[in-house]
């Protein structure tokens, strides 16, 4: 049994070492470094470009939940996150550089693995292959995708955040912190007072933006990599009660919680860079450096990367994919990653994790169902492919798992979620054992 994976990145990676660990023998294609997208930099594998936080692990969230079926599924890349991982109150955040080391290991080194360092501009469609290349495909690969999905593609824009050095910062006005006491103060906090709060968000909203080459007519920002100044621009609050909240705080110069507050998270293990929570932008990086200084704290900062938009393309998920994760029209291609609407570096790898399981099935010449809608896997995979003329990119969230009365009965909020995480759980595990030979 042999299959071809295109793209080493999360889902790709996650992809290719589920089937090899099956004995399935995988021709892993990786553009890098022949040619890199705009975005990536490293020659390594599973390259994380936004952020270095794979969200929170309480089982109670959805981020955490999706954690839980993907240990279930038999993930590798949760494994080596463990391996890479720096504090960051209860979520999962690695340094990038050792994670995508350790996963290149994992991949390089596995006998049922090869790996072609070379661009892919066709698709073979005699045998099983999986395009997991990420929302940044373009060229030869992009034209040959539009050629079976007839172009029914979505481009969206996507940001990333500055980074800092932590020498830079201003440790008179800077406290380490977690919200409501949660981790062992893993965050470093920068904190408003209401003017000081409203003269940044003036100078945020007036700042220059960097162009954008929108050469599809019209321009779509995903919201959930929303950058800071557009989400300014729409009411003097609306960062005070999104990435700027300063609830679970307390300023140790006064005692009191700051009228908005800045997090900074650490971007590597040894806590020399830290990254701004929440600040993707478009800003010119002259007007990053002036307005950002602004920040309690970061009046001196040296920044070692500015925030960057980038386009990124999806398909049309809804029109063209199965819920097997191929193409209706074309039964031997399959997707996974972000390329499909699968929002977030966990969700990206838990997609892999799912198209590998039915690209065995297929191997072995069997049906095999999604998983349950209960389950954060099933949900997502249900999303992608459920008719939607506004489709956009979607990350794990509790709201698209299905209530039954007895959980929407649950009124508190936090107990109402570990209900359904239990649920998802449970469901998610008999699929597991059903799925086995």
């Amino acid at each position: 049994m042999q299959v071809t994976i295109i793209g080493a990145g999360l889902a790709g990676c996650e992809a290719a070492l589920w089937l090899a660990g099956a004995g399935v023998q995988v021709d892993l294609y990786e553009q890098k470094p022949v040619r890199f997208s705009p975005a990536h930099k490293s020659e390594g594998f599973a390259e994380l470009i936004c952020s270095n936080s794979l969200k929170a692990e309480r089982p109670d969230s959805a981020s955490g939940l999706l954690k839980l079926e993907m240990r279930a599924l038999g993930s590798s890349l949760l494994p080596a996150a463990d391996t890479a991982r720096v504090a960051a109150g209860g979520a999962l955040a690695v340094d990038r550089d050792q994670f995508s080391r350790e996963v290149t290991r994992l991949v390089e080194s596995h006998p049922n693995i090869t790996v072609h360092r070379q661009e892919v501009t066709a698709l073979d469609e005699s045998a099983p292959v999986l395009v997991a290349s990420g929302p940044l495909t373009e060229g030869p690969l992009a034209a040959a995708i539009a050629a079976l999905t007839g172009d029914r593609r979505l481009s969206f824009y996507d940001a990333v955040a500055p980074i800092v050095t932590a020498e830079s910062l201003d440790c008179e006005k800077v406290f380490a912190a977690s919200r409501y006491g949660r981790g062992e103060a893993d965050y470093l906090n920068c904190p408003f007072n209401k003017e000081e709060y409203e003269a940044f968000h003036a100078a945020l909203v007036a700042a220059e933006r960097a162009p954008l080459h929108d050469f599809d007519g019209g321009l779509t920002v995903y919201e959930g990599c929303m950058p800071i100044e557009v989400m300014a621009a729409r009411g003097a609050d609306t960062i005070r009660f999104g990435p700027l909240r300063p609830v679970g705080l307390r300023d140790p110069r006064t005692g009191h919680r700051p009228w908005a507050n800045v997090q900074l998270r650490a971007e590597n293990a040894a806590r020399t860079l830290y990254n701004l929570v929440g600040f993707q932008t478009n800003l010119k990086w002259g007007e990053q450096k002036r307005v950002f200084s602004m920040i309690p704290g970061l009046e001196h900062a040296e920044f070692v990367r500015y925030g960057v938009m980038h386009r990124n393309t999806f398909l049309d998920s809804p029109q063209v994919l199965t819920e097997q994760q191929f193409l209706k029209d074309h039964p031997n291609v399959f997707f996974a990653g972000q390329i499909t609407g699968f929002e977030g570096y966990m969700e990206s790898a838990a997609s892999g994790l799912l198209a590998a399981r039915q690209i065995l099935a297929r191997l072995q010449g069997r049906t095999l169902p999604p998983p349950p809608a209960e389950t954060m896997c099933g949900a997502l995979l249900r999303y992608i492919t459920t008719p939607n003329k506004d489709f956009q990119p979607m990350g794990a969230n509790m709201g698209i798992l299905p209530r039954t009365p007895d959980i929407d009965a649950i009124r508190d909020k936090r107990e109402r979620y570990a209900a359904l995480s239990r649920a998802a759980q449970r469901a998610m595990n008999e699929w597991v054992e059903e799925d086995k030979p």
